[in-house]
């Protein structure tokens, strides 16, 4: 084995030493020897145990600072009094951060679940044979073979290569593919320079190779580098729960200062007026935010893999909500994906076995990745007719072109097929009807482009086809040139049946969809037409690329169909668009779809794509189909709505209780609440909260996109706010002045009159119709009532002593039921008008903007 000192320095060795030092030979590794490596790492690389990672996770709901103030108040205090309350409080901590850590555990057990239906695997030598291996399960020793869109697992030495061309921008920020080949490099050189090695964490572009693992997990160059290559951007909605959990534990500390500061004026008992405020900080605190959001994200994953489609990243469910803009291509998207052969034509268009001899040839020769078109032509009834194989040059998104050598008893020829455009670049001459190979002149070359076009606008994909003859067989790319074109590729991928219904769907939804490709103008105009897009707005890559930057945002945005585009150019459309304020996903599964993939807010990737496209995404759709992303938005709206119940009836209960807290120690010679009453408060109105994930959401409310907005949740916390605290002053005034209730009645009477407000203001807030009028999910339902009847038992129930509720009589319990009535009403019309102003206002400023 490798030593540490030796793991970054085995680019000078030659390849059948490092198999002597890794105890293994080019036939790859037994199963045996396998598994016993992949022990040993396992051992080194210490891997954290589930066991252990969720006892963390259970430690992390009591290390919140405000909790653990409060468990050394009441300690300290059980040592100076009574120690009962002290283990009442305890307990309430106790169970709330256990309906935290529930919570938190299920989710995360259930996004791991989804993640191995998509685990990346890689093609390894075992027993001479190739097997499919999790990257997990790689070990050094191991042979690696590598085509087209591979991610590297491991550090790998290069034992045999063709045309090998890897993307290093992960370790180097050098976005140009690098080549790679075979070879012995002095160790000293630069990583950049060492082109025998590849580096876990790159990829694959074009070109095909085995190679020889030698570093694994933490060993490797990008293990070491790890924490700062892996760490993810914020989502908006992240960075909008971040700021909003700041902003309301400032507003909780500061008001809870204030009210230990009244108290403390007003002579009030100085640890009763210390505990009071730190639960009281304790119970209006988001403790339950990070949970219910787990909840909330996770319970949208389960709901979004019944619609097929898997989430990889689960905070970019509420990006997926968001979206506005869908970029896509069009093959497999907008058609079937079926590509078929309609005819192979020569120069002439006229149907020539000759010329689909060698289309076949040069589809059933090639070795690099899988693609659709090669698999069709070379599905073709044509026999081999004595011709084998000498090399090949395979395809790449810079040449578009794919080169095959073969070899009969008579001659070697050189067979490139590709995009038309591409393949016509370097063809200097042109077989005519009779064979004969004449030089290209200008008349046939219109004659040639005209017949393209003409293919194009019937809606068939043209590919062309050149052959030229070799002197010897090694061939390479610079052999690319002074070749005869013979004649012309017709491929059928028909429409999809369902594309117009499901566009039509997206739109109502408000998402624009965009199709990026690759195309001509002509094939992609008649897509466009044929899944009714009427006058589409065309924009090429070659007009792109005559735009300014400034432009090309205003023209992004006016366009329809991107024809013509080049790999790059997609993640400039991604930005230009992002520049207009959308919210922008990109549908792709190659290679060429990577960049995109990565600069859109919602990067989507299929099941059957290449590893660099699902390790790039934030979602994978198990089909390729816009119905699909239809569902998946429906879900992502779904779980952002209820994460935002959550949210603004927190900010209201929190903020108003605080200012009610705050003006009742100013003429109140009592604390209005018991300390681990307040406790038992959050702990009994937060039992609802854990099913607002699986409510239902008015159809209404998932017809536009859901976007973050703090100014919105902050005008309504202090609109609904004031509304709380308005009442519980009511409820105050009538317990302390009317019924002249003091200590334990006044204290039961707020008890009971905040959990239930809490309880009740779930189902106004949880739709933006008449209450009534919307149906709550069923657990919902349940919670809430279960929740209900906790309040009304428990200052009735033998623990009511300990618990320290008393009622005084029956009018207090008539007092609160009135209070809450009026509560209601006037709720459900508060709601009605701040949402109808919130709405003109949102709308003012997306016409502003």
């Amino acid at each position: 084995m490798l030593t540490e000192a030796e793991g970054g320095y085995f680019s000078a060795a030659p390849v059948a030493q490092l198999y002597v030092r890794l105890k293994c030979s080019e036939k790859g590794l037994t199963a045996e020897e396998a598994a016993e490596r992949l022990r040993q790492q396992h051992k080194i690389s210490r891997t954290e145990s589930r066991f252990k990672k969720e006892l963390k996770l259970l430690l992390r709901q009591f290390f919140n600072p405000l909790v653990l103030l409060l468990v050394v108040a009441v300690v300290l205090s059980a040592f100076l009094r009574e120690s009962s309350d002290a283990y009442i409080i305890l307990f309430i901590l106790f169970i709330t951060g256990l309906l935290g850590f529930w919570q938190e555990v299920n989710a995360g057990r259930a996004f791991d679940q989804l993640k191995k239906m998509i685990e990346t695997k890689h093609t390894v030598l075992r027993n001479s044979k190739i097997v499919a291996v999790e990257t997990s399960g790689i070990v050094i020793g191991d042979v690696l073979t590598l085509i087209a869109g591979d991610i590297i697992p491991a550090d790998c030495r290069i034992v045999e290569s063709n045309e090998l061309h890897v993307n290093e921008s992960t370790l180097t920020g050098e976005s140009y593919p690098v080549e790679k080949r075979a070879g012995e490099v002095t160790d000293v050189l630069p990583l950049a320079q060492k082109y025998n090695c590849l580096w876990q964490g790159t990829n694959v572009i074009s070109g095909t190779a085995k190679a020889l693992v030698v570093q694994t997990g933490s060993k490797t160059l990008f293990g070491q580098m790890a924490h700062s290559l892996t760490q993810t951007p914020e989502t908006a909605f992240e960075k909008g729960i971040r700021q909003f959990g700041f902003f309301l534990l400032r507003i909780t500390i500061i008001l809870a200062l204030v009210i230990l500061l009244a108290n403390l004026y007003f002579r009030k008992p100085l640890f009763d007026a210390v505990l009071f405020s730190l639960a009281l900080a304790i119970g209006m605190a988001p403790e339950l935010l990070p949970a219910i959001m787990t909840f909330a994200m996770s319970a949208g994953a389960r709901r979004m893999m019944k619609k097929k489609v898997i989430v990889k990243k689960l905070s970019s469910i509420f990006n997926f909500g968001e979206m506005n803009v869908l970029c896509t291509d069009k093959t497999g998207t907008i058609t079937e994906g079926n590509v078929t052969v309609k005819d192979i034509v020569d120069v002439y268009g006229i149907s020539s076995s000759s010329v689909r001899r060698y289309a076949w040839l040069n589809a059933f020769f090639q070795d690099g990745f899988p693609n659709p078109v090669d698999k069709a032509i070379g599905a073709l009834n044509i026999a081999l007719n004595g011709y084998e194989k000498i090399n090949e040059v395979p395809y790449d998104f810079i040449r578009k072109r794919l080169s095959v050598a073969v070899r009969n008893e008579r001659q070697r020829i050189f067979i490139t097929k590709g995009a038309f455009r591409n393949v016509l670049e370097v063809c200097s001459y042109v077989q005519l009807k009779n064979g004969d190979i004449v030089p290209v002149s200008n008349e046939t070359a219109r004659e040639i482009n005209e017949r393209f076009i003409a293919y194009s606008q019937s809606g068939y994909r043209v590919l062309g086809l050149a052959i030229k003859l070799l002197e010897n067989e090694k061939i390479s790319r610079h052999d690319e040139q002074q070749m005869t074109f013979i004649g012309y590729i017709l491929l059928e991928d028909p429409l999809k049946e369902s594309v117009a219904a499901s566009i039509d769907k997206l739109e109502k939804l408000h998402i624009n969809v965009k199709i990026i490709t690759g195309d001509n103008r002509y094939a992609a105009l008649h897509a466009a037409q044929g899944i009714g897009m009427k006058s589409p707005v065309i924009l090429t890559g070659e007009e792109m690329n005559k735009l300014s930057p400034e432009a090309l945002v205003i023209r992004a945005k006016q366009a329809d169909v991107f024809s013509e585009i080049e790999p790059h150019q997609k993640e400039r459309i991604i930005k230009s668009l992002q520049k207009s304020h959308f919210t922008v996903a990109y549908l792709g599964d190659g290679i060429n779809d990577v960049a995109a993939i990565n600069a859109a807010d919602i990067g989507i990737s299929t099941s059957n794509a290449v590893d660099v496209a699902k390790e790039a995404a934030d979602f994978v759709f198990l089909e390729k189909d816009l119905a699909v992303l239809a569902d998946g938005v429906y879900e992502g709206r779904k779980s952002f709505a209820n994460s935002m119940k959550y949210i603004f009836i927190t900010t209201g209960a929190t903020f108003g209780n605080m200012l009610s807290v705050a003006c009742a120690s100013l003429f109140l010679p009592f604390l209005p609440m018991l300390p681990k009453q307040i406790l038992l408060t959050n702990l009994i109105t937060d039992f609802p909260f854990l099913t607002i994930a699986s409510d239902r959401v008015d159809d209404d409310q998932l017809t536009m996109p859901g976007q973050w907005n703090l100014k919105l949740i902050r005008n309504f916390m202090i609109t609904y706010g004031l509304h709380s605290s308005l009442f519980d002053l009511a409820t105050f005034y009538v317990l302390y002045f009317h019924y002249r209730l003091s200590e334990s009645p006044f204290q039961t009477g707020w008890f009971l009159e905040s959990v239930i407000t809490e309880i009740l203001i779930v189902f106004v807030v949880r739709t933006r119709k008449f209450f009534i009028k919307s149906r709550p999910g069923k657990l919902l339902v349940i919670t809430s009532g279960i929740a209900f009847l906790a309040a009304i038992f428990l200052p009735l129930s033998p623990f009511a002593g300990v618990l320290g509720f008393s009622v005084a009589h029956a009018r207090q319990v008539i007092a609160i039921a009135f209070l809450l009535v009026a509560y209601i009403i006037t709720a459900e019309w508060l709601k009605q008008w701040f949402f109808a102003r919130a709405i003109v206002g949102i709308r003012q400023s997306q016409q502003a903007g």
